[in-house]
């Protein structure tokens, strides 16, 4: 009976390992997608000139056939070139978004047009070369790395034999991928309910009346009403949801504010390296990946300055171009630490091509924020990705590489000297030796800059801030003198 019995569980642990191989399988599995980018030549994007000029530097230092002499007939840089090298930019961020949802990339159309046709987006012709593409490489969706208007995502799907996914629904795709808490969750349902609303209207039969022939007709809703007003209700109580996890976050806050703690925020486009900076100054461990938007989540943890004086740093989603509205929208809970922050580091990947553009895109979310008033300090990150002799950035930014953890003493000092709300004092102090709470508290908190005992008596000069010296103020000797 042993050797039966041993058989018996190792048909059942090979059924097992068998079925998980299945399940992996299944979960790893890539869904195979057709990429669509459409450019508009007849209202190209414009460029800051600061983009313009970094576009030149470039080319000039890659040794391009542009004159140095000063002529400006020479020096001109084309704007369809510049605009073409954004165009670029942009397809391969829509490629890298495609991947990051989880998407096999099977073929990339591209399409010039003047303007959008107002049915399909991109017309009959480049419909046609679209279905074309799906029955040759058996694609399950079709990404359009631009919005759909309903009756456009409604025209699609009637004429291509799969998904149509637009750039919208992507950027909800990935963050419903990556939302990881109840209130990132919420956040997010709340987000593609919103954006699913406008879209019901005509898709398909299902959307007709509830009963259907003769002897069906009838008063009461359609099935398209019927979804409304159900998505309406959940959108109501969503938001019930998500005013209750503000409540509880306001009550957190003020337990915190109770103790001045300032809060430094940081800010930037998606894989800029803010969660590899998080970590290389907290020690935090959060996830650090190339994928876009892999922090969605906030994140907050204590770092103490030169000055010890001690900050709380907090680690936010990252922007994108174009970022959705209704995003911006559903995630002002998360984005609260923006706003209650004291000081912006705003990280910029130093290595990018498009760093200028990615720059005015960061700073239009801030400005729907209303934020831009704050002190904002500017990082260079990933400084030792750019080759030797570029120069990067205007000046006062600080260059730095978080993953190599060069340049963050120098970012520390910077942080130290931007925050004013609780502001660094020197007190000199005259306590009785037994005081030794008072003592190790000053030790802890501030830099003793002279120590010294006379009987029983200690003389400290400290320099700190002016929250933790002044509880103190009882043993001064002297009045404070700012620093």
């Amino acid at each position: 009976m042993k050797p039966i019995k041993r058989s018996l569980v190792e048909a059942q642990q090979a059924a097992k390992a068998a079925a998980e191989e299945r399940l992996h399988a299944g979960r790893s599995s890539l869904e195979r997608a057709v990429l669509v980018a459409v450019e508009f030549t007849g209202e190209r994007r414009k460029l800051t000139a600061a983009a313009r000029m970094a576009r030149k530097a470039a080319a000039v230092s890659a040794g391009s056939p542009e004159s140095s002499s000063g002529d400006p007939a020479q020096s001109h840089v084309n704007p369809a070139q510049v605009a073409d090298l954004d165009f670029e930019a942009s397809l391969a961020e829509f490629q890298e978004l495609a991947r990051s949802a989880g998407a096999e990339v099977s073929a990339t159309l591209v399409q010039h047009r003047p303007r959008p046709d107002p049915a399909t987006l991109v017309g009959q012709g480049k419909l046609e070369e679209i279905e074309a593409v799906i029955a040759s490489t058996g694609a399950d969706l079709v990404l359009f790395d631009h919005d759909l208007s309903p009756s456009q995502l409604r025209n699609l799907e009637a004429r291509l034999p799969c998904r149509v996914i637009d750039r919208t629904q992507l950027i909800l795709d990935i963050f419903a991928r990556h939302a990881r808490t109840r209130e990132g969750q919420l956040q997010v349902e709340l987000a593609q309910l919103e954006y699913q609303l406008p879209r019901l209207a005509g898709r398909g039969k299902a959307m007709s009346q509830l009963g259907g022939g003769i002897g069906t007709r009838g008063p009461g809703e359609t099935q398209l009403e019927t979804d409304r007003r159900k998505i309406n209700l959940r959108i109501d109580h969503v938001k019930e949801q998500l005013e209750s996890v503000r409540r509880i976050r306001r009550q957190q806050r003020q337990r915190r504010e109770a103790v001045p703690v300032p809060v430094v925020a940081l800010v930037g486009y998606t894989n800029a390296g803010k969660s590899t900076l998080f970590n290389a100054l907290t020690e935090a461990g959060v996830l650090e990946s190339s994928r876009m938007f892999a922090t969605l989540d906030p994140k907050l943890r204590q770092l103490q300055l030169p000055s010890r004086r001690r900050i709380l740093l907090s680690d936010t989603v990252g922007f994108i171009r174009n970022l959705p509205h209704t995003l911006v929208t559903s995630f002002r809970a998360t984005l609260e630490e923006v706003e209650r922050a004291e000081l912006l580091l705003h990280v910029r990947d130093a290595s990018s091509p498009m760093m200028d553009e990615q720059k005015v895109q960061v700073e239009s979310v801030l400005s729907e924020l209303d934020v831009t008033k704050k002190p904002i300090i500017e990082v260079l990150n990933k400084i030792d990705l750019v080759p030797a002799g570029i120069p990067m950035g205007a000046p006062g930014s600080i260059a730095i590489s978080g993953l190599k953890k060069q340049g963050l003493d120098h970012l520390l000092a910077a942080i130290d000297a931007a925050l004013v709300a609780d502001p660094l004092i020197e007190m000199r102090f005259r306590l009785p030796q037994s005081e030794g709470a008072v003592i190790a508290a000053l030790d802890a908190g501030a830099i003793v800059e002279a120590k010294h005992f006379e009987g029983n008596l200690a003389y400290i000069t400290a320099r700190g801030p002016a929250s933790l010296l002044n509880r103190f103020r009882r043993f001064q000797e002297r009045v404070a003198t700012s620093v």
